[in-house]
């Protein structure tokens, strides 16, 4: 079975009598309807609604969670967290285990001799566990970086910058990472204003060259005028975040969208229940 052990994230603990409360306040993610044994993706928003910092959340016993994120944003976001206590009976610290270990394409999740293992909520066609027990062996990270691409599930850092996307841009709201039925918490009116009137426009797409595709940061361009930003790339497939209004006018005239020099394809990830707009767009809008 393929796996790898990444060393660059960092873990959260939040636990005590108020965390649920504390975190459903803050957070994106439903965490009523976060289930035990499994990690949602969320995120922490600007009160302007775009994302601060990102994660995954799962239960770590009773009033309980954890939260995966980055190593480099990881002591930002306790202090983040913090800011938010108040007088919340919370406990926040950050756990010195850092380790995580992924496990792919195989149908049970969780060895029985491992209570940390949680399902990858994110991947909805092939199954995918994540551990934060101690692993032996690193396994094979480039072949895990593949496989999330091929997949379409972004994250910071490598695929868009903290502070400049909203959730629906990295497609949170497709992955169960925003919860559009529970309470207020920072930065919902403006998520839920962008759900309501259908205004997303910057989504991830699936990218496809003709060769290998260039660097992270990388413009595509069509006819030199920008539509979106590569992301993480595995040999000639990657990830984009792109205007798919731009990407449609392009695709429905038949002009070449380029990275660099390198001709593309731009895909939804199949899983996802979005689409290309279907009006047409003029080239004012475009």
């Amino acid at each position: 079975m393929p796996f790898a052990q990444l060393k660059d994230r960092a873990l959260i603990s939040v636990s005590g009598p108020d965390a649920e409360h504390f975190l459903q306040n803050i957070l994106t993610t439903d965490l009523d309807t976060l289930g035990d044994g499994e990690a949602k993706p969320g995120a922490l928003l600007a009160p302007q609604g775009k994302i601060l910092f990102d994660f995954l959340i799962s239960r770590a016993g009773e009033n309980a969670f954890r939260l995966e994120c980055r190593a480099a944003i990881s002591d930002d976001f306790v202090r983040r967290l913090i800011l938010y206590k108040l007088r919340a009976k919370v406990e926040i610290a950050k756990l010195e285990q850092a380790l995580v270990t992924l496990v792919w394409g195989m149908e049970s999740i969780a060895s029985q001799n491992d209570s940390t293992a949680v399902a990858d909520r994110r991947f909805r066609d092939e199954p995918v566990t994540r551990s934060y027990a101690d692993a032996a062996e690193t396994g094979d990270i480039a072949a895990w970086q593949a496989f999330r691409t091929a997949h379409g599930i972004a994250e910071s850092g490598a695929d868009y910058v903290l502070g400049e996307a909203f959730p629906h841009d990295v497609l949170l709201d497709e992955l169960g990472g925003v919860g559009f039925k529970k309470g207020c918490y920072i930065g919902q009116e403006v998520v839920s204003r962008m759900q309501h009137r259908g205004t997303a426009r910057r989504r991830v797409l699936i990218v496809e060259g003709r060769l290998p595709l260039p660097v992270a940061g990388t413009e595509l361009t069509v006819e030199g005028r920008p539509v979106g930003t590569l992301g993480s790339s595995a040999g000639t497939t990657g990830l984009a975040i792109a205007r798919i209004d731009r990407v449609k006018a392009a695709m429905d005239v038949g002009q070449p969208i380029l990275a660099d020099d390198v001709p593309v394809t731009l895909t939804i990830p199949g899983w996802a229940n979005f689409t290309f707009p279907q009006e047409a767009v003029s080239a004012e809008e475009a």
